[in-house]
Formats: C-alpha cells, structure tokens, sequence
C-alpha cells in the first residue's frame, strides 16, 4: 500500500497586490524546493489519532531502503490579520505539549472535506476571532517540519478586517484565549528578541513585515 504523496497538494499562487515586489526577482529567482519521489514499498499505519496519524514507510532510495517514521498531518492554515494601523491580531493560547500559553496567529486545520486553504482561513478568523476581512492574499507556505511530518500551513493576509456579523461559541482551550492588537514591528522585534516562540506566527509576521518594509518610500 502506498501513502499519498504531501509533494502532489497544491500550493496557492501569491497574486499580485499593493504588497508585491516591483522588477525583477533578482539572483534568488533559481532558489526553490525540488519535488522527488522515491518508491515508496511499503506504507504502514503506526498510529491512528483524533487528528494525525503516525506512518511507517520503506523506501527504495538510491542503491538501497529506508525506513522512515512521520506524522501524517492534514495540513493546516493561519491567517496575518493587519488593521489600518498595521497592527498585527495576535492570540495567545494554552498549549500542553510546550506547558505554555504561546502568542500565535489566528490558525487552524484543514479538517473539513472539499475546503480549500482560503476557504479555512477566511472560517478560522472568524471562529477564533470574530472577524472577516474584504481583501485575502497568500501570503507564504512553509512545512513545518518536514524531517518528521508532513503539515503544510498555508498563511493568508488579511486586511480591511471588520466584526463579524456573530460570535462564535469556543470550549476547552479557545475559551480563555487573550486577543491582542500589536504594532506589526513591535511584534517582528519580539520575534527576533526570542520573546515569542512560534513558528508560525514567526513566519507570518517576519514575511508581512518584509512585504510593508519594500512598500516604503526610497531612503526611509
């Protein structure tokens, strides 16, 4: 039995938009992931969870076999909510693996069938947050770690963001979840100060930060 390959799921096209680079990409245009695929012979199910499992594969890989164990994740979303003062909505939030209540992003899974990563986006804002916003770009994908398993977060920004027109009910952990507004360079300085720990909030701050920096006037 063969496992489903996480190199075959699509990764959205960022479109143009007032955040887009002007002129050429320059000498980092060649640098990018090169999909391969080796025989998988064998793919066993380890483990199954409530959310991810965990797979077992032997592969043919060049004059011999491996054996690899990973966790198959269904992929996951987050979402770069700015203001119109460029301020970044944070959450922070219990996690018990890490005994922390982490800063992160807006984020969730991709755990309903047929959706598709804005569609969870654009519904994990409003679950988590209350909110909707009018104009959605992908901003950046990113394994989260690909030596052990499979996820693929897909991170969106969202701007002209507004009220949601109802609340919505949350339990366990989301129901003490901390909302805050913060100054998206007040946030990128604590990403790079080692204040805040997560990836992905990492990723989608420090990428939306960069985005607004090449928007700036020349000499600013």
């Amino acid at each position: 039995m063969t496992t489903p390959d996480p190199t075959s799921r699509p990764v959205p096209e960022r479109p143009s938009s007032r955040f887009a680079r002007s002129g050429s990409a320059g000498q980092d245009a060649g640098l990018t992931d090169e999909p391969f695929a080796p025989e998988v012979l064998q793919s066993d199910l380890v483990y199954e969870g409530r959310v991810w499992d965990v797979r077992s594969d032997r592969v043919r890989y060049g004059d011999g076999e491996i054996v690899r164990q990973y966790v198959a994740h269904p992929g996951a979303v987050a979402v770069v909510a700015l203001d119109d003062e460029d301020r970044v909505l944070l959450i922070q939030q219990y996690r018990h693996p890490i005994r922390h209540r982490d800063w992160e992003l807006p984020a969730g899974l991709l755990d309903v069938a047929g959706e598709e990563p804005l569609a969870a986006a654009q519904r994990e804002l409003a679950e988590e947050a209350d909110l909707t916003a009018q104009h959605w770009q992908h901003l950046v994908s990113s394994w989260t770690t690909p030596g052990g398993n499979d996820e693929m977060i897909h991170v969106y920004l969202a701007t002209g963001v507004e009220h949601a027109a109802a609340a919505h009910d949350r339990e366990d952990e989301e129901a003490d979840i901390r909302l805050a507004w913060v100054p998206l360079s007040d946030a990128a300085n604590a990403v790079l100060a080692g204040r805040m720990h997560n990836g992905i909030l990492q990723i989608g701050v420090l990428a939306a930060e960069r985005m607004l920096r090449r928007q700036e006037p020349a000499g600013q």
